[in-house]
Formats: C-alpha cells, sequence, structure tokens
C-alpha cells in the first residue's frame, strides 16, 4: 500500500523503474512516447507562445523561467524544455528513471536539476511552467495530487497536462491492443483509473485553477499521433490560476 502522506503508488514506481534502460530507445520499451512526443511538444509549444505572448519564431521563449516536469520518466520532455531556455526541475518516483535522466542530460550538454519523488518533492518551491504528461492516471490520489501542483505554480504561470480519457476507444487501443500486442508494456494501464475531460476539469477547478485550453490527442495509421478536436484517446488541459 501506498504511504498517505505521498501520491507515490510504488508498485507504479517500481513498473516504470523497470523501463528506465530503454527509455531513450526509440525502438525500446518506450517506442509510443517517442511517437507521441513531437505533437505534445507541439501543443506545450503553442500554449507558451500563447500564454506569454511570445514570439513563436523564438528557440528560448522560456528563457528566465522557471520550468516543472512532473513524472518525468528518463527527460523526453525535461531537456527540450531546458532547451527552449528554462532553469528545469524534474522529479520521478523510480530513482531508476532519474540516474538514466541524470546520464542522458549530461551527455547532451544539458543542466538539469533531477529528484526522486513525487510532488512532494518541491514543496515550498514555485514554477511559472508545469508540464505533467500521462501521469496523473498513476497516482495514489488524483486531487490531492492536482492540489500539489496547483501550489507549485507560480504567480501567473501555466500548467499543462496530458492523460487518457476513459472510453471505450482507449481500453481497446491502449489495452487490449497496445499492451496485448506489445506495444506498450503489460501492465501500464489501469483502466479504471483514467480520468474523463470531465473530470480532470473538476479537480483542477477544485484545486483553485482555471482551464485556459483544452486538446485531444489522436492516432492513425496514417498520420500518427496529431493534436486537434477528438479527444476520445488522449487529452491535453492547459490551466492557470483562476
Amino acid at each position: 500500500m501506498a504511504d498517505a502522506t505521498t501520491s507515490v503508488n510504488p508498485a507504479e514506481a517500481a513498473h516504470f523503474g523497470q523501463l528506465a534502460a530503454e527509455w531513450w530507445d526509440p525502438e525500446g520499451s518506450s517506442a509510443m512516447l517517442h511517437r507521441l512526443n513531437p505533437p505534445r511538444l507541439g501543443y506545450l509549444r503553442a500554449r507558451i507562445d500563447a500564454h506569454w505572448r511570445g514570439d513563436a519564431a523564438s528557440f528560448t521563449p522560456l528563457s528566465g523561467r522557471r520550468a516543472l516536469d512532473v513524472g518525468c520518466g528518463a527527460g523526453l520532455v525535461s531537456e527540450p524544455l531546458a532547451r527552449l531556455g528554462a532553469a528545469v526541475t524534474a522529479i520521478d518516483a523510480a530513482a531508476e528513471n532519474i540516474a538514466v535522466a541524470e546520464a542522458h542530460a549530461t551527455q547532451s550538454g544539458l543542466d538539469i536539476a533531477y529528484r526522486c519523488g513525487g510532488i512532494e518533492a518541491v514543496s515550498g518551491e514555485t514554477f511559472d511552467l508545469i508540464t505533467c504528461f500521462e501521469v496523473i492516471e498513476h497516482v495514489v490520489d488524483p486531487a490531492a495530487f492536482v492540489h500539489g501542483l496547483a501550489g507549485a505554480l507560480a504567480a501567473g504561470g501555466l500548467l499543462v497536462l496530458s492523460t487518457p480519457n476513459r472510453t471505450t476507444l482507449s481500453r481497446l487501443a491502449m489495452i487490449a491492443v497496445g499492451e496485448g500486442a506489445g506495444l506498450i508494456p503489460r501492465g501500464t494501464h489501469d483502466w479504471h483509473k483514467f480520468l474523463t475531460p470531465d473530470d480532470l476539469t473538476a479537480l483542477v477547478e477544485d484545486a483553485g485553477l482555471r482551464v485556459v485550453d483544452t486538446a485531444g490527442l489522436s492516432f492513425s495509421p496514417n498520420r500518427g499521433f496529431t493534436v486537434g478536436e477528438d479527444r476520445r484517446l488522449d487529452y491535453f488541459i492547459s490551466a492557470a490560476h483562476a
């Protein structure tokens, strides 16, 4: 059983820790993350530019800002955030992931502050940008977790989350087909823990934030992962202080 004082589920942390060595291999167990990373980074950049009214042509729109990547894995989002100019702190529940992330960042010449733990690991700190991609469905208490995210968001900051929707399509695509065919490591998802957009919106609003944008992340054999209106498989919610 998980400790009630932490957002971390030890079983989930152990599962993802076992995948650490292959996290940066685009053909390994995290291949699906590599495929969805470009569109989600595209969505993130669009929200950054919209929120701070930045120059879309700038290479470093996050210069001078602090960013927090929650559930960072081995750094697939943390490293792009650093390249966009942010001072990045990144946290993950699996120590194995943090070790791989630190080694890869060093090889890449990036200065990222990696820490092992849940949202509690940054208690008392605030960040201009918080990213939390495909994480909330793995935590002990989603409501408490979102409150923790809100508490870590600086005034004027932006929170961007993504998570699978709880639909028939997500059960079929992500569990029956994805995990069943070995495209996603077996045991990665529990469909009953998926949140609908209405569920997550309510949690975000209960934490004192307001939703400023939503978008879907869908998949087709011809186009791969794309961002659009279809939220049946996976979706984004961006939020700011109310």
